[in-house]
């Protein structure tokens, strides 16, 4: 190993950097232990940076606007994506930065026109800097990527308070071997709950003890093995206020280099396995059905228990309830045949709307968090059962969109327009995906989505060949006569995956079938036998 005094100080500083740049990070949520009057400043001050956000949001999609309603711009765009000549690709590029600056579109506009508005509301510069960024990530995914427009923040949102640097801000430092934090005059801790808490906390506590040598023994490692190892230094802290059950609480954040600690159970057992062996995985709006070596499924996405539909219906409920209260209260801004008019309007809430607001809020709040704890346990399920994970590529935001076409049914009624969007803003289907492919690749397993003329829910193996479809055919015959379900056939034909050829593997579609079908057909007889509903699945439950 080179030693610490081989290298110069400046080449030093680039190897630490470079280090920060590749190593893993991650994030620490623990409960502060503020008391209520500094929960309030904490408020105040999160109200500040969101109005300081919006006066800078304004000001920059005003500038946007006028940007794209520029004739030469939009052309110089279209003429951009068509171009496949790299210098001209290149040329049209510069002109499109050129553009951009004229039209004060900048990063470093951005950054200088957050500097009056911060001393405007009193805010910190390194929480303005923060907020600067969050706006100008918005406005470049609505120049490079698929964003339409930048959004305000309404009243009641609470931006997180956040310091990129660990020394300002929200500076750390460490009291009695625990952790504090300052906020302005404001020192506080945090809330130590369980155990991987604990053994993280006690991992930074290691670090700071003696950084100099944990940062040497990084960049040699980094030098000699090509190898990110776990420091475990604090690089910034977030506070997150959130109402809950009506009263406000403050999570801190903590972003920390290297990958986090493993969990055990109360029996010092590793309470997540990792598994071996390939699954194939067919994700739809509401479902997901997988094959694997030892297992195959057949569920609905985001869902713990029963209790999650009647919670979904509630939500409704409650919606129905409040826009019936604030027609009541509101009757001027509304037409005769109920569409809400046009213009500037004032609005009344009643008592009861705010006490069904406030009831509406809990539970999308309660929601929110199943959906997301349901997600990760099925994510952790199936990284037990393999190391190889292969499905389809993502569409939920294809699907989402409403039909283009105006077309009539053979009752000779308009067909709605919408599509799939409560479906998948009840099962994210999505964010399941996008957990799965950062479980898989942290934990050291592969992720593989296969090329979109893989075909599964066409294939059929005993006569390899397509034969499309409709929608709703969910249980159907193969060829040869065999009644399989269509999510679950899916699944089995992504398990069956070439990756050679990046094809379906007809061989082992032949070795494999008999057995996963016995599978299948046990799993289709528990479901009945259990009375389990599986949303869109054919299965018939009495």
């Amino acid at each position: 190993m080179r030693s610490r005094k081989m290298i110069s100080d400046e080449k030093y500083k680039k190897l630490l950097k470079q280090f920060h740049k590749l190593s893993d990070r991650h994030i620490l949520v623990v409960e502060t232990d503020m008391p209520s009057y500094d929960i309030q400043k904490v408020i105040k001050l999160s109200d500040k940076i969101r109005k300081a956000g919006n006066e800078l949001v304004s000001l920059m999609k005003k500038n946007y606007d006028q940007l794209m309603r520029t004739k030469k711009y939009r052309k110089l765009l279209k003429l951009y994506g068509s171009t496949e000549d790299k210098k001209k690709r290149k040329d049209l590029a510069e002109q499109l930065n050129k553009m951009q600056k004229q039209y004060n579109v900048t990063w470093d506009y951005c950054r200088t026109a957050m500097i009056p508005i911060s001393k405007k509301y009193g805010i910190d510069a390194v929480f303005a800097l923060t907020k600067a960024e969050d706006i100008w990530r918005g406005i470049e995914k609505c120049l490079y990527d698929n964003g339409n427009t930048i959004h305000f923040s309404k009243y009641g949102d609470l931006p997180c308070i956040r310091a990129k640097q660990i020394n300002r801000g929200i500076p750390m430092s460490v009291k009695d071997n625990k952790l504090q934090f300052k906020l302005g005059k404001s020192a506080f801790g945090i809330k130590i709950n369980d155990g991987f808490q604990t053994d993280e906390v006690n991992a930074i506590l290691n670090y700071l003890v003696e950084p100099e040598i944990v940062d040497n023994k990084a960049i040699q490692t980094l030098l000699d093995e090509a190898y990110c190892i776990d420091t475990y230094r604090p690089c910034y802290a977030t506070l997150v206020p959130k109402l809950i059950r009506g009263k406000y609480r403050v999570y801190l954040h903590l972003t920390i280099e290297g990958k986090a600690k493993p969990k055990y159970d109360r029996f010092s057992n590793p309470r997540h396995r990792f598994g071996r062996g390939i699954i194939g995985a067919d994700i739809g709006t509401q479902t997901v059905a997988y094959t694997s070596d030892t297992e195959i499924g057949l569920k609905n996405l985001a869902e713990r228990g029963n209790s999650i539909q009647k919670s979904e219906r509630l939500e409704r409920l409650y919606y129905r309830a409040m826009d019936r209260s604030r027609r009541a209260t509101n009757p001027q801004n509304y037409n005769k045949d109920g569409t809400v008019k046009n213009g500037r309007k004032s609005w009344k809430y009643s008592n009861h709307y705010k006490k069904l607001k406030a009831k509406h809020f809990e539970l999308c709040r309660i929601n929110a968090i199943n959906r997301q704890l349901a997600i990760n346990e099925d994510a952790n399920h199936l990284r037990s059962l393999g190391a190889v994970f292969i499905t389809e590529p993502k569409n939920a935001s294809k699907l989402m969109k409403r039909a283009k076409e105006t077309t009539v049914n053979s009752k000779g009624k308009f067909n709605k327009k919408k599509r799939f969007g409560k479906s998948i803003k009840n099962r994210c289907p999505s964010g399941f995906q996008t957990t799965i492919e950062k479980k898989f690749k942290v934990s050291g397993g592969t992720y593989i989505e296969v090329p979109n003329n893989y075909r599964a829910s066409q294939y059929d193996h005993t006569i390899d060949d397509y034969i499309k479809k409709k929608l709703s055919d969910r249980m159907y015959n193969l060829a040869d006569g065999t009644l399989v379900q269509r999510d679950w056939y899916s699944s089995f034909l992504l398990y069956c995956y070439n990756y050679k050829t990046e094809t379906i593997d007809k061989d082992k579609c032949i070795l494999k079938f008999e057995d996963c079908y016995n599978k299948e057909k046990a799993l289709i007889e528990w479901i009945k036998a259990n009375k389990i509903k599986i949303l869109n699945s054919g299965i018939k439950v009495a």
